[in-house]
C-alpha cells in the first residue's frame, strides 16, 4: 500500500477540516456554529476512510511488532486499556441503572438550611446567583442567605450590597479585607451558619425554584447521608461553542457518572457549583480541610473533593440528586478551559493520594466494596494517563494514518453512546456537540491528567483574576 500517495490525498482536506474545527473554538459571537459541525464530520469520515484503508495494516504491524520487546508492551498496554475502558463502562452503567433520585419531603419535614455563596470578582452575576436562591421554593424561616465577598478587585462588593438592599433580613453579607481563597471564605460561612444543612452555590450559578428542597431532602429520608452532590448544567450556552460542548460533557459527568455513584452510596465530588453537607458532618472535619496541605503547602483548590472525602472518610453516605439542577458559568476559550481543568486534575490527585489512605481501611460498617471500586477505576483512569500518553505517541510514530483513523472511529463509537444518552434526557439538536468534544478533547486537552499529576504541588485558582 502506497502511504505517501494517500497522505498527498487526504492531507489537504483533512488539514482543511481540523482548521475550519478548531478556528470555530475562538471565533467572536457571530461565529458560525454550523462549519464547526460540518468540519466535525468531515474530520471523523476522513479518519473512518483511513482506517478503512489501511485496517489491513494491523495484522502487519502486530506482527512486526510481536517480536520485539517495546512491540510486545505496546500491544500489551493497548490491550489492558481496551479492557479496562470495557469493564469500567459496563460497571458504571450497572449502577446508573440502578439509580433512583430521592423524592422531595413536605415543607414540615425539610431541615433548617444555610446557604452560603462566597464570591470572588463576579461582577453581577453573583447578584443573580442570590435573586435566583431568594426564589426557592423553601420556607423561609427555613433558610439562611450568605454571601461573601473574598477580597473582590472588581464592583462584586457592589453588586453584593445591592442584593443586601433588595432582600433585607433574608440575605447576611460579609467582606473578607483581603483574598483568602474560596476554602476560606466557606470557612467563615460555615463557623456562621446556623442550619442543620449547608449548602454551598458557586458565584456564578443560578438554582432552579426547587433545587433546594431536592438537594437536602436526602438527610431527612437517610439519616447516614453526609453530602449531597447537585446536577450541574452550563449556563451560558447561547453563544459561543465551547460551552455548547461542556454541557453535554457535563450531563455525562453528572447525569451517568454520579449517577452510578450514588448508587453506590459514594459519589467522590460533591461540585462547589451546588452541594449540600449535614453540619455535624462538615465541623467534624472543618479543622483538618481549613489546615489542609499537600506537599507541605497549604492546599487553595479542591475544597469540594476534599470536604468529600472527608465525608466519606467519616462512614457516611455521599449521594447524587439528578433533580437538584444549577446552572454555571464555565470558559468560552480555550484558555481558561484547560486552566480549570488543570485545577480539577491536580484536585483529583490529591484526594486520590489522600483516600487510599482508608478506602482500604474498616472506615465504615456497610458494605466498602463499592466505594472501593470507584477509587480504582479513578486512581487507575488517573495512573493510566502516562502508558496511554507513550502509547499514543509510539502509535504515531509507527503509523500515523493508522493512528488518525482508528482515534477518530473511537471517538465516534464512544461519543455515540453520549450523544444518545443526552439525546434521550435533553435536545437531540445539541446532542451533536458531543462529537465536537470528543475531538477537541482527544487532541487538545489529552494532556490535561499528565500534566496535573507532574504539577500536583502547585498552587493557584488559576481562572479569576481580572
Amino acid at each position: 500500500m502506497n502511504i505517501g500517495f494517500y497522505t498527498k490525498r487526504f492531507s489537504s482536506k483533512l488539514l482543511h477540516a481540523l482548521k475550519t474545527l478548531l478556528s470555530g473554538f475562538n471565533k467572536s459571537l457571530n461565529a458560525n456554529h454550523s462549519k464547526t459541525l460540518i468540519g466535525t464530520f468531515i474530520t471523523i469520515f476522513i479518519g473512518i476512510c483511513f482506517f478503512a484503508t489501511f485496517y489491513s495494516d494491523f495484522e502487519n504491524v502486530n506482527a512486526l511488532q510481536s517480536n520485539t520487546y517495546i512491540g510486545v508492551v505496546f500491544i500489551t498496554t493497548a490491550a489492558v486499556l481496551f479492557v479496562f475502558r470495557i469493564f469500567h463502562f459496563i460497571f458504571m452503567l450497572y449502577n446508573y441503572m440502578r439509580y433512583k433520585p430521592v423524592a422531595a419531603v413536605e415543607d414540615k419535614d425539610l431541615p433548617s438550611c444555610t446557604v452560603i455563596v462566597p464570591a470572588y470578582n463576579e461582577g453581577k452575576q453573583v447578584w443573580d446567583t442570590l435573586m435566583s436562591l431568594n426564589a426557592s421554593n423553601y420556607p423561609k424561616h427555613k433558610l439562611q442567605l450568605i454571601a461573601i465577598d473574598d477580597g473582590s478587585l472588581d464592583d462584586t462588593w457592589q453588586w453584593v450590597i445591592k442584593a443586601k438592599d433588595d432582600l433585607g433580613a433574608h440575605l447576611s453579607i460579609y467582606k473578607q479585607p483581603k483574598n483568602k481563597g474560596k476554602r476560606h471564605a466557606l470557612y467563615k460561612g460555615f463557623n456562621i451558619g446556623r442550619g442543620e444543612v449547608f449548602v454551598t452555590v458557586d458565584s456564578d450559578s443560578i438554582v432552579e425554584k426547587d433545587t433546594l428542597r431536592h438537594l437536602v431532602s436526602p438527610f431527612v429520608t437517610q439519616k447516614n447521608c453526609g453530602a449531597v452532590a447537585g446536577n450541574i448544567r452550563v449556563l451560558n450556552t447561547k453563544k459561543e461553542i465551547l460551552p455548547k460542548m461542556l454541557d453535554v460533557s457535563f450531563v455525562m459527568s453528572f447525569e451517568f457518572v454520579r449517577s452510578a455513584e450514588s448508587a453506590l452510596n459514594s459519589v467522590l465530588c460533591t461540585p462547589g457549583a451546588l452541594a449540600a453537607y449535614r453540619k455535624d458532618a462538615v465541623l467534624k472535619c472543618l479543622p483538618e480541610w481549613i489546615s489542609q496541605t499537600f506537599m507541605g503547602q497549604p492546599s487553595d483548590i479542591g475544597e469540594d473533593r476534599a470536604m468529600t472525602n472527608m465525608i466519606l472518610k467519616q462512614g457516611k453516605s455521599v449521594l447524587f440528586q439528578n433533580s437538584a439542577v444549577a446552572y454555571t458559568n464555565v470558559p468560552e476559550k480555550y484558555t481558561g478551559l484547560y486552566k480549570m481543568f488543570i485545577r480539577w486534575g491536580r484536585s483529583n490527585v490529591r484526594e486520590n493520594i489522600a483516600m487510599a489512605k482508608y478506602v482500604f481501611t474498616n472506615f465504615k460498617t456497610e458494605s466498602k466494596l463499592g466505594t472501593r471500586l470507584l477509587f480504582i477505576g479513578q486512581s487507575a483512569t488517573i495512573l493510566m494517563s502516562y502508558p496511554f500518553s507513550l502509547f499514543m505517541l509510539f502509535f504515531v510514530l509507527i503509523h500515523p494514518l493508522l493512528f488518525l483513523g482508528s482515534t477518530l472511529l473511537s471517538i465516534l463509537v464512544i461519543s455515540t453512546f453520549s450523544s444518545l444518552f443526552y439525546a434521550y434526557r435533553y435536545k437531540a439538536k445539541a446532542s451533536i456537540w458531543v462529537y465536537t468534544y470528543g475531538i477537541f478533547y482527544t487532541f487538545g486537552l489529552f494532556w490535561i491528567t499528565p500534566y496535573a499529576i507532574a504539577t500536583a504541588n502547585k498552587r493557584g485558582w488559576l481562572t479569576r483574576d481580572l
